[in-house]
């Protein structure tokens, strides 16, 4: 009777040989487990199977417990590295921060009291020093600095009325205004239109005397002021200042018509040329038969003539 054994279907020696050789050995780099992990380094393919089934299978198999070990490790290792890095970094501008404050703090301390130049010392015998040299700033000082500042004596000796205080264009002018301050009229304009445009008056005639000498004076005259008993209107219409009192050397005496000896038409016009301690006045004067000369005459009634100033 035969056993049931020999009934079982019979294996292909060479088949038997190489199932053998791959999968029961336990040592050496065929066994089974090698196999695996050659496949698996080669990007897990199963053989036999195409490479778009091994990726779809190994997408969706689940984790060994030992591949979630190994990835928890991993993820502690690199969180405990960035930590690290992070902590250093700190470490690091804190450091820093820190040498900056101690080293400001050894120069606060570190600082020295002021010295006087002429307390350095010569660096060597063979060197200059500039600062031996020196004169302290105490004895150079020749002012006071007590914030007090003083004219010399000579400042109480100054004359303010020396100082031209007037607006006048004419230096002579100004020199006369302010003289004549306290009695000057409201509102005078010094620099009114004097009406000169020349020398147009009759060669010898009074009018043409009294422009010559105002213009040697450096005075204002006009050229078109009429006979001479016309001037002072013809002043007061430009702005001159007349009035009936004699005040300075220049002065224009106007006469009436026929008054002390002039034309009975025409009038007549003269210069005051000095003024008399008693008040009465000098003249210089001309006319026609003189033929350019001049004479003078001292007159007592002052005040009853005009008087041109400027």
């Amino acid at each position: 009777m035969r056993h049931a054994a020999h009934k079982a279907a019979k294996v292909s020696h060479a088949q038997f040989s190489l199932s053998k050789a791959l999968f029961t050995a336990n040592r050496g780099s065929h066994t089974a487990k090698a196999v695996r992990m050659a496949q698996l380094a080669e990007g897990g393919a199963v053989v036999g199977l195409a490479p778009e089934v091994v990726d779809k299978l190994n997408e969706v198999a689940p984790m060994s417990r030992r591949t979630m070990r190994e990835a928890a490790k991993a993820a502690s290792r690199k969180s405990a590295l960035v930590t690290s890095a992070s902590l250093a970094a700190l470490v690091g501008t804190a450091a820093t921060a820190l040498a900056f404050s101690q080293q400001n703090a050894s120069r606060l301390v570190l600082a020295d009291d002021g010295t006087e130049t002429s307390q350095i010392k010569r660096v060597s015998d063979g060197a200059a020093s500039r600062s031996e040299g020196r004169t302290a700033l105490k004895e150079l000082a020749s002012t006071s600095n007590n914030g007090g500042w003083q004219l010399g004596d000579t400042s109480a000796s100054m004359d303010a009325s020396l100082m031209s205080k007037s607006i006048a264009d004419n230096p002579n002018v100004a020199v006369l205004m302010d003289q004549d301050s306290s009695a000057l009229p409201a509102n005078f304009n010094p620099n009114h239109a004097t009406g000169d445009v020349g020398n147009a008056y009759e060669f010898s005639q009074c009018t043409w005397w009294v422009y010559v000498r105002r213009h040697q004076l450096g005075l204002p005259a006009g050229s078109h002021m009429g006979n001479g008993c016309q001037w002072a209107d013809s002043a007061r219409a430009l702005g001159y200042w007349v009035d009936n009192t004699p005040r300075h050397v220049g002065d224009i005496i106007v006469f009436a018509a026929g008054q002390e000896g002039s034309d009975s038409y025409y009038g007549h016009v003269a210069i005051v040329e000095k003024i008399n301690d008693d008040g009465s006045i000098v003249t210089s004067e001309s006319g026609a038969s003189l033929n350019g000369g001049t004479y003078s005459r001292t007159l007592t009634n002052v005040g009853d003539f005009q008087y041109i100033h400027y």
